[in-house]
């Protein structure tokens, strides 16, 4: 499942002053602001902007970090990230630049312009100002990777007598780099936008994949091609190998408050009595086409393997970059100020799940019987669309009760929507309800078939759903293709590709070649 479409499900954000104080709690970020306070009036700095031994000691004492292993590290990063983003300026001489000597003070620096907007801005001052933050270690973490391949310079062909080597000798592409992270945070997006959907509908898994994302299982959805059943063993340690690239990665960005993330169990890489997960049989069941049945084994064995989800500020994160990546990414209740035309077009490309949320906001803000009105309305058409526009308006139409009947009631004679509206109002136990004629009948069929075909692209389903309208109806085809819909020899073509029988098949392909050829004449 590759969130490679250029539309992604609608996500549900917090409020901006909610959301600023969780920038403001994310470890790195709220350090790196605690720090640029704390440089007040002055600290000393070396040549590279970077905190002396004995102000670095004092910062880490500032953040109560000197009693942690990792401490010092943790204190430098903090201190590099408030340069990185303007909460303090450096005041360096102009020679700086070519000192070697990073033991020495040669400047110092002040808190900068970025604390003074932090402290007279918006809550979009604070969450833009993290979003700088996040991006900054975004591409920190993707130039991280460039130290790794320095140690194996000295295998490098292209590597010269004097020690140097070109760096186009080196397998390692930054690019490649940033859009492989990118390509693992958009499945993640996308993991947690469908998570959150599926909530909000109320049934919602309480199992392990509510802790989060399977690190074997965001792996896989960026390599196993979605009608690969049983994952080859290629496949397999590709995932392997995937699942280390994204340890890594996820372990530098926990701390800037986007993902929560629970690391590869370190004995599963160092142990030699523990298989590596470099080595596909290290895997959950040892198989990847198993993943499916991650909810069926120990929650704790699971999680051995690395459990990642975006947090509240991490989705608004993640938005963000896509949207400025081109990708359209929609919130819970962008359509609610919307006309019915409007909310329809948009619904066809969102999940079930969606649907139903965004159009359960629409619909509160409106009377029963005038937004059925509307709905049924904006739901007629000829155009390519309006099958899969009728779809989402019955869908959306579920939502009510017995209130909405009269809006019903008076489209019982429409050709379009009159089939929609007999089944709507039979589900209900309404009374005194039309037959509908076997035109009619034969019409909802087409107009269903073709909006299944606009909105769903699951192969199986499809072939199963025509094979059954097939089986319970022998003589389909005989009456199917005299069908007055504009979509009748689409729906029919269709059908002979998806039916699994070979003779039906064929039946279906010769009314469709019947329908084009009665249009014709």
């Amino acid at each position: 499942m590759a969130a490679d479409s250029l539309d992604m499900p609608p996500v549900r954000l917090l409020p901006d002053a909610d959301l600023a104080r969780l920038a403001l709690g994310a470890p790195l970020f709220g350090r790196a602001v605690r720090l640029a306070r704390w440089a007040a009036p002055n600290v000393r700095i070396n040549a590279a902007a970077e905190l002396v031994s004995g102000e670095l000691e004092r910062a880490a004492v500032e953040l109560g970090l000197t009693e942690e292993p990792e401490g010092a590290d943790d204190t430098a990063d903090a201190w590099a990230l408030a340069v990185d983003i303007g909460l303090v300026e450096v005041e360096l001489p102009e020679d700086a630049a070519t000192t070697e000597d990073l033991d020495s003070p040669a400047g110092t620096a002040v808190p900068g312009k970025g604390l003074e907007a932090l402290d007279s801005g918006s809550p979009d001052e604070v969450i833009g100002l993290w979003r700088t933050s996040f991006d900054a270690v975004f591409d920190e973490a993707v130039i991280s990777g460039f130290a790794d391949f320095i140690d194996e310079a000295a295998a490098v062909e292209g590597e010269s007598g004097d020690g140097t080597f070109a760096l186009g000798d080196l397998a390692w592409d930054p690019e490649e780099e940033a859009t492989f992270l990118d390509g693992a945070l958009a499945n993640l997006y996308l993991f947690s936008a469908l998570e959150d959907l599926e909530r909000r509908r109320g049934d919602a898994a309480t199992d392990v994949s509510s802790a989060g994302v399977p690190l074997p299982v965001l792996a896989a959805s960026m390599l196993v091609p979605d009608e690969m059943e049983i994952p080859t063993d290629a496949v397999l340690e590709e995932v392997s190998d995937v699942m280390i690239r994204l340890d890594e990665y996820f372990r530098m960005l926990a701390p800037t408050g986007l993902v929560e993330y629970r690391p590869v169990d370190d004995a599963l890489i160092m142990e030699e009595d523990v298989p590596s997960t470099a080595d596909p049989a290290a895997l959950p069941q040892g198989d990847l086409g198993k993943l499916g049945e991650l909810g069926e084994l120990d929650e704790e064995e699971v999680a051995r393997y690395g459990m990642v989800r975006l947090t509240p500020l991490g989705v608004l994160g993640m938005r963000e970059r896509l949207r400025d990546a081109g990708v359209h990414v929609p919130v819970l209740g962008d359509l609610t100020g919307q006309d019915a035309s409007a909310l329809l077009s948009a619904l066809i490309f969102y999940p079930e799940e969606a649907v139903a949320a965004e159009s359960a906001l629409w619909l509160a803000e409106r009377q029963p019987v005038e937004a059925a009105r509307q709905l049924l309305a904006a739901a007629r058409g000829d155009d390519l669309e309006a099958p899969a526009r009728r779809l989402v308006c019955q869908q959306t139409l579920a939502q009510f009760g017995t209130e909405a009947e009269p809006a019903l009631r008076e489209v019982l004679g429409d050709r379009e929507l009159g089939g929609l509206a007999r089944v709507w109002l039979t589900e209900r136990g309404a009374g005194d309800v039309p037959a509908p004629d076997p035109a009619m009948v034969f019409w909802l069929t087409i107009d269903t078939l073709a909006a299944q075909l606009e909105v769903d692209d699951d192969p199986e389903l499809l072939s199963e759903l025509v094979g059954d309208l097939v089986a319970h109806h022998e003589t389909f085809f005989d009456e199917a293709w005299r069908v007055d819909h504009p979509s009748t020899a689409d729906v029919l073509e269709a059908m002979g590709r998806l039916h699994p029988d070979k003779k039906i098949a064929k039946e279906a392909r010769k009314a469709a070649f019947k329908a084009r050829s009665g249009a014709g004449a």
